[in-house]
C-alpha cells in the first residue's frame, strides 16, 4: 500500500548528505511527517508541509505486488497511473507505455536519487519516447515518490503530468527474497530472486548493491482463428497447430542491478555515485500468415520449384524478439561552504535495443532468404552536467529564513538507428512478381534509414522558498532553457499553502511547462504490418520522420514543443493516526503529438518511397508521420485518505485512493480518418479508478487485502480501411496475501493477485484473430495469480 505525502514543487539536487534516502517513517511514525525530498530543496519539508501532492510508494508496498516491473506496482497503488501489456505491438510488448494522469508517457520525468534518468529507445505508436522503468530492478530501492504537479519550472522538458523519482537504498545489512508465481491457467510461470547487501564506509558513507533475476514464461489467452480451423479443414493431411499464435504476455528473461555509493571526503564534503544496469531478452508472437491467402505463398517462375509451403505449410507466426541492454552511472561531490549547499555532478546513460526475427521470410528472395533475421537496433544515449546550489536567507519580514537555489544544467541527447542484415530489409529479385520484401512481420531498418542524431540544450533556473508568516508559505520558480532544435523556452511555477490550524491547510500551484521534441522523434523511420481483422489479409504501413521530404509534400512540419499550463488547488487534513487529501488539477497541453493520417500509398507514392530506400515499400499500404496535432484539456480529482492505529490487539492500516480524469479535444488539426486518435486520447483510458486497501499484523503473522478497481474505457484501434471500436465496463480486481514471520531473519508469504479471476468483457471486434481480451486494457488480462514468497533480512 502507498502510503501519501504532499511535496512542494523544486527538484532536491543540493540537498545535505543522506537526503535523499532518508528512510520511510517507521510505525510509531505518523506517515504525513515522512521528510520527502521530491520537489524540495529543503531539507526540513515533512509531506504534511508540502504544497503540491506527492505518493510515496515504500519498499514494503512493491513487495506487495508480484510484478517484477515498477510500473505494475506503481498501477497497483496510485490510481492517477495506468500501464498497458500491448501484446503483439512490437517494441511496447517489452517496452510498455505506463501514463500519469492520463497524459503521454514522455509527459512524466523519472528521476532516480533525484538526477535525470535517460529515456528507452523505442517510440511508441503515437510517439511518445518515455523511460523504460522495466529496467529497474526493486530490490535496491528505498521508496518511490511520484509528485502530481505540473514541474517543468524545476526539472526542464517532460514534467508535464509530474515526476517520478526512484530512491536507491542506502541501508547496511542484507535482504532478500525467491519467489514463484503461476497463472490460475496454469501458465505464466515467473521465478524472481532478488537481494541487496549494504556496507558502512566511514563515518557515515556506505555502499549496497542489489541484483534482481526474473525468468516469466508467455501467457495465452486465445482461441484457434476461424480461418485456421478453416484451413484445416481444407488441407486435413496438414498438423495445423491450435492456436496458430499466441495473444499473452512474452517470454521474458530479465536481470537487473543498481550500486548506490556515498564516501564521506572530509567533514563537509562527500563524493557519491549511484549505477543500474539491465539485460532483457524476450520474445512474442505476431499474425499467424494464413498460407490461402497471403502473398509470401505466390509461386513465381523467379524461383521455379520453390514454394514457401515446403518451409511452412502450415502457415507461420513470426516470432518477434528484443535483447535489451540499459545502463546508466551518475556522480559527484555535494557538501557544504560559505552558507552555501552545493551539488556538481554529471551523469550517462544508454538504452541499446537489438530486434531479431525468427520464424519468418524474406519471400522476395525465395529459397535465397534465411528464416531469422536480425532486424537492426535503436540506441538512445545521454549525457547530463549539473550544477546547483542553495542557502537560507535571513530576511526581518518572513517567519522563517528562506531558501535560495540556483542551478545550471548542459544535457545531449543522441538517437541512433543501426541497420539490420541484408535479406531483413532489401528487395529480392522475386518481387515484381508480388513476393513481399523484408523479414515478414517486421521488416529490418536499412541503411537509408540508419544514422545519428543529437540534440544539447543548456538550462538555469532560480527558485525561492518564501516562509512568508507561520501559517502562510509561498515557492517561486523560473527556469530558462535553449534547445538546439527549435530554440529558447521559459517557465515558472507559483505554490502557496495556507495552514488554518496544525492538522488543516490547503495548497494550489500554477505553473507553465513543457515538453522538447526528441531526436528520436524528429528523425525515426519505421515500417510495420498489421491484420485486416474483415479481410484477414495483412497490411503494411508506413511512419517516416516528419521532416522527411515525402512527409514534407504530404503536409508534415518540422515537430515544435508540446507545451502546458498547469492549475492545481487542494487541502490535505490529519487527526491522530488519519490523514486525508483531495487536489483537483487541470492541464493544458497544446502542440501535442501523435500520428498524422494515414495517405493511401499510390503507384508514384510507392515509387517515391522505394527510391528512398523505405523497406517494405513496395507493399505498403499506407504511410504517416508524426505531427504536432492536438490541444487537450486534462482535469481531475485525487482523493487520498489513510488511517494507521491499534485494532484488536494487533496494528492495522487502511488507504483509499480515487482519481477523476478527463481529457477533451479542444483544437485538433486532423481529419476525421485519424478520429482515433481523438478516441484514444479521450477515452482510451478509465475516467474514473480507485483502489482500497487494508493490512493488518499481530505477533507473528500479518496480511493485506486490496481492492482495485478500473472504471469504463473505449478501445480504439486501425484495422487497415477500417475502424475498431469498443467500450468496455468496469472491473474490480482483488488482491490478498498472508505472511508468517517465521523467524528474526526469515518470512513467508502466500498470496493472489486477482483472486476471483475476473476477466474483462471480450473483445468481438478481434475474434476473427484469435484474440480474446483487448490488448490495450489498462489492467492484467490473464486472469488470476497465485504466488510464494520467501524474503530474509540479516
Amino acid at each position: 500500500m502507498s502510503t501519501v505525502a504532499w511535496g512542494a514543487f523544486a527538484l532536491a539536487l543540493s540537498t545535505p548528505v543522506h537526503a535523499q534516502q532518508v528512510a520511510a517513517a517507521e510505525a510509531a511514525t505518523t506517515e504525513v511527517d515522512t521528510v520527502v525530498v521530491t520537489g524540495t530543496r529543503r531539507v526540513d519539508r515533512t509531506a504534511f508541509e508540502s504544497a503540491a501532492p506527492v505518493d510515496v510508494v515504500s519498499q514494503e508496498a512493491l513487495r506487495n505486488t508480484v510484478s517484477d516491473e515498477i510500473m505494475d506496482k506503481l498501477a497497483a497503488t496510485t490510481p492517477s497511473f495506468n500501464v498497458q501489456r500491448l501484446p503483439a505491438a512490437d517494441g511496447q510488448a517489452f517496452v510498455r507505455p505506463a501514463t500519469l494522469r492520463g497524459l503521454s508517457p514522455d509527459q512524466t520525468l523519472v528521476l532516480v536519487n533525484g538526477k535525470r534518468r535517460h529515456r528507452s529507445a523505442v517510440l511508441g505508436g503515437r510517439g511518445q519516447q518515455g523511460v523504460d522503468l522495466a529496467s529497474l530492478g526493486t530490490s535496491g530501492i528505498e521508496r518511490i515518490e511520484v509528485l502530481r504537479d505540473g514541474a517543468s519550472a524545476q526539472y526542464g522538458s517532460d514534467a508535464i503530468a509530474g515526476v517520478i523519482n526512484i530512491i536507491l537504498s542506502d541501508k547496511t545489512g542484507f535482504e532478500g527474497y525467491s519467489q514463484f508465481g503461476r497463472y490460475y491457467a496454469g501458465d505464466g510461470d515467473k521465478t524472481e530472486i532478488g537481494g541487496r547487501y549494504g556496507v558502512a564506509i566511514g563515518k557515515g558513507g556506505s555502499l549496497v548493491g542489489a541484483i534482481d533475476y526474473t525468468n516469466a514464461e508467455a501467457t495465452s489467452r486465445t482461441r484457434q482463428r476461424p480461418d485456421a480451423i478453416a484451413f484445416q479443414a481444407a488441407n486435413p493431411t496438414i498438423k495445423v497447430p491450435n492456436p496458430v499464435q499466441r495473444w499473452g504476455q512474452p517470454d521474458r528473461e530479465v536481470w537487473r542491478g543498481s550500486l548506490n555509493l556515498v564516501l564521506p571526503v572530509g567533514d563537509t564534503v562527500e563524493a557519491y555515485a549511484f549505477a543500474t544496469y539491465s539485460d532483457m531478452h524476450g520474445v512474442t508472437d505476431f499474425n499467424w500468415r494464413n498460407p490461402a491467402t497471403d502473398t509470401s505463398y505466390k509461386s513465381s517462375t523467379v524461383f521455379p520449384g520453390w514454394s514457401l509451403s515446403q518451409i511452412y505449410p502450415a502457415g507461420f507466426s513470426p516470432k518477434f524478439g528484443q535483447d535489451e541492454t540499459n545502463a546508466s552511472i551518475n556522480g559527484g561531490l555535494r557538501g557544504e561552504a560559505m552558507g552555501w549547499s552545493w551539488d556538481a555532478s554529471a551523469g550517462w546513460g544508454r538504452d541499446k535495443v537489438d530486434y531479431f526475427l525468427n520464424n519468418s521470410i524474406n519471400a522476395s528472395f525465395g529459397p535465397q532468404s534465411p528464416t531469422s533475421f536480425d532486424a537492426g537496433a535503436l540506441i538512445q544515449k545521454e549525457a547530463t552536467l549539473n550544477l546547483d546550489a542553495s542557502r537560507p536567507l535571513e530576511w526581518s519580514f518572513l517567519a522563517k529564513p528562506a531558501n535560495l537555489a540556483l542551478g545550471l544544467e548542459a544535457r545531449k541527447e543522441t538517437y541512433e538507428i543501426e541497420a539490420g542484415d541484408r535479406y531483413s530489409w532489401d528487395v529480392g529479385p522475386g518481387a515484381p512478381a508480388g513476393l513481399p520484401s523484408g523479414s515478414n512481420g517486421f521488416p529490418g531498418y536499412a541503411p537509408s534509414q540508419a544514422g545519428s542524431w543529437d540534440q544539447t540544450s543548456y538550462a538555469a533556473y532560480v527558485d525561492l522558498d518564501l516562509p512568508i508568516t507561520d501559517k502562510f508559505g509561498a515557492d517561486v520558480a523560473i527556469r530558462h532553457e535553449d534547445f538546439s532544435e527549435f530554440g529558447q523556452t521559459t517557465d515558472g511555477k507559483i505554490a502557496a499553502r495556507y495552514e488554518f490550524t496544525s492538522n488543516f491547510a490547503i495548497r494550489g500551484a500554477v505553473s507553465t511547462g513543457f515538453r522538447a521534441p526528441t531526436a528520436g522523434q524528429i528523425n525515426n523511420t519505421r515500417t510495420s504490418q498489421g491484420l485486416n481483422t474483415t479481410t484477414l489479409l495483412l497490411f503494411t504501413s508506413g511512419r517516416l520522420s516528419p521532416i522527411n521530404p515525402i512527409s514534407v509534400a504530404l503536409g508534415g512540419k518540422p515537430l515544435e514543443p508540446e507545451e502546458s499550463k498547469n492549475l492545481s488547488l487542494g487541502f490535505v487534513f490529519r487527526q491522530g493516526g488519519f490523514t486525508a487529501s483531495v487536489d483537483y488539477y487541470r492541464i493544458e497541453v497544446d502542440n501535442r503529438f501523435a500520428v498524422s493520417p494515414n495517405f493511401t500509398v499510390t503507384p508514384a507514392l510507392r515509387a517515391q518511397l522505394v527510391a528512398a530506400g523505405v523497406p517494405g515499400a513496395d507493399s505498403l499500404t499506407t504511410v504517416s508521420y508524426f505531427t504536432n496535432s492536438f490541444d487537450t484539456r486534462t482535469q481531475g480529482v485525487d482523493a487520498v485518505a489513510s488511517w494507521r492505529g491499534q485494532l484488536l490487539g494487533g496494528r492495522a492500516g487502511v488507504t483509499a485512493a480515487w482519481n477523476w480524469n478527463d481529457t477533451k479535444v479542444t483544437r485538433s488539426k486532423l481529419t476525421e480518418v485519424s478520429k482515433l486518435a481523438r478516441i484514444n486520447l479521450e477515452d482510451g483510458l478509465p475516467q474514473n479508478a480507485a483502489n482500497v486497501s487494508f493490512d493488518y499484523a499481530r505477533g507473528i503473522f500479518s496480511g493485506m487485502v486490496r481492492a482495485r478497481w478500473s472504471g469504463e474505457w473505449t478501445d480504439a484501434q486501425a484495422n487497415g480501411t477500417a475502424d475498431l471500436i469498443q467500450s468496455f465496463g468496469g472491473r474490480t480486481l482483488v488482491d490478498l496475501s498472508v505472511s508468517a514471520q517465521l523467524t528474526d531473519a526469515i518470512k513467508l508469504t502466500v498470496g493472489a493477485e486477482n483472486l476471483f479471476d475476473t476477466y474483462p468483457a471480450e473483445a468481438t471486434f478481434q475474434a476473427s484473430r484469435g484474440l480474446i481480451y483487448s490488448r490495450n486494457a489498462p489492467y492484467d488480462t490473464d486472469g488470476g495469480l497465485w504466488y510464494a514468497r520467501v524474503s530474509a533480512k540479516f
